[in-house]
C-alpha cells in the first residue's frame, strides 16, 4: 500500500507546478500607463511587435531595436512630431529635434513654415530656413522674397539691400533695374530722375525773344537741376499767342526757342544734351487775349527733361 503522506507530497508538487505554469504563460499585459522599460524589456520581440505603448505609429519592438526612440514618449525628441511620423512619413531623425541643422526643429517646418525639414535651405536662395525665418524675416519657400528680380543671399550679402522690399531705397526703381542701370540700390537720391514738373517755362515779352531777369532766374534753376544728372537731357519748346501771322509767329518761337538753348550752353550745359523747337502760336489761345498785346502765358518755353535712363520710376 502506498504512503499515504507520499501521495499528498508528490500531488502538492504537481499542483504548484501546474498553478506557476499556468500563471507565468498567461499574464495580462500592464496598461499602456503602467508600463516601464524595465518591464518592457522583459517581455518576449512577439509581443513588443504586438504593442505601440506611446501609440506613435511605431511598435515597441521598432523603438527599443531599430530607431532606438523612446517606446514610452510619442515624440522622443520633442520636435512636435510623433516619432512614426518621422520614421514612415517625413523621413527624418525622430532623435534629433532639428534633422536638417538649419536652426528650425522638424515640427516647425513641417506645421509652420511647410520648409523642407531635411533641406537647411528650402528655397536654395544661400540662407538657411532658420536664418530667413528668425533673423532676416524673409520667405524661406521664395528664393525672391521680395519679387525683385535679386535672390534675398544677394540683397543681404552682395548688395545690402532689403529682401523684403522691392526698392530698397524708395526711389521708384526696383533693385535690379538699378542693378542693371548701374546706380545705388540704397540711395534714394541716385538715380537723380526729373519730372516734368521740375524744369519750369519761361515767359516773353509781346514781341520779344530775349531772356529777362526773371526768365533768366526760372532758367539757372532749371540749370542747377539738369547739372545734378548726366542722365537727362532737355529739350526746348517754344510758343508765341495768337497776335499776328503764323509764318511771323513761327520764326519768333524759334528765335525764343534759341535764346534758351544759348542760355542754356552758356551756363554750363552741353550742346549735346539739349534739342530745340519753335513751333509757332500755342496750341490754345488765351481765354483773357487782347488783340494788340496777346496773352503772356502763351509767349513761353518749355523745359523738358528726356531721360537716358533705361527705366522710368514706378511711382
Amino acid at each position: 500500500m502506498i504512503n499515504s503522506k507520499l501521495i499528498i507530497l508528490v500531488s502538492s508538487l504537481f499542483l504548484g507546478m501546474t498553478l506557476f505554469i499556468g500563471c507565468s504563460g498567461s499574464e495580462e499585459l500592464r496598461a499602456p500607463s503602467e508600463r516601464t522599460m524595465e518591464y518592457l524589456q522583459s517581455l518576449d520581440d512577439e509581443t513588443l511587435r504586438s504593442l505601440d505603448t506611446d501609440s506613435d505609429g511605431l511598435n515597441d519592438y521598432q523603438e527599443m531595436n531599430e530607431t532606438n526612440t523612446d517606446p514610452l514618449t510619442a515624440d522622443s525628441d520633442g520636435d512636435g512630431l510623433n516619432d512614426g511620423a518621422e520614421v514612415n512619413e517625413f523621413n527624418t531623425d525622430p532623435n534629433t529635434a532639428d534633422s536638417d541643422g538649419d536652426g528650425l526643429n522638424d515640427g516647425e517646418e513641417v506645421n509652420s513654415y511647410n520648409t523642407d525639414p531635411n533641406n537647411a535651405d528650402s528655397d536654395g536662395d544661400g540662407l538657411n530656413d532658420g536664418e530667413e525665418v528668425n533673423e532676416y524675416r524673409t520667405d524661406p519657400n521664395a528664393a525672391d522674397s521680395d519679387g525683385d528680380g535679386l535672390n534675398d543671399y544677394d540683397e543681404i550679402n552682395k548688395h545690402n539691400s532689403d529682401p523684403n522690399k522691392s526698392d530698397s531705397d524708395g526711389d521708384g526703381f526696383s533693385d535690379s533695374q538699378e542693378l542693371e542701370m548701374g546706380t545705388n540700390l540704397t540711395n534714394a537720391d541716385d538715380p537723380v530722375y526729373l519730372k516734368k514738373s521740375d524744369l519750369k517755362t519761361i515767359n516773353f515779352a509781346f514781341d520779344k525773344s530775349n531772356i529777362d531777369k526773371q526768365a533768366a532766374k526760372i532758367l539757372k534753376a532749371n540749370i542747377k537741376k539738369l547739372m545734378k544728372t548726366d542722365k537727362f537731357r532737355v529739350r526746348i519748346d517754344a510758343y508765341t499767342d495768337h497776335v499776328g501771322g503764323d509764318q511771323y509767329n513761327l520764326r519768333l518761337s524759334k528765335r525764343r526757342a534759341e535764346s534758351v538753348t544759348q542760355f542754356y550752353i552758356d551756363n554750363g550745359i552741353s550742346k549735346d544734351r539739349i534739342e530745340s523747337r519753335g513751333l509757332g502760336k500755342a496750341p490754345k489761345p488765351c481765354m483773357d487775349m487782347t488783340e494788340d498785346r496777346g496773352c503772356r502765358k502763351n509767349r513761353r518755353a518749355e523745359s523738358h527733361p528726356l531721360s537716358n535712363l533705361k527705366y522710368e520710376p514706378m511711382n
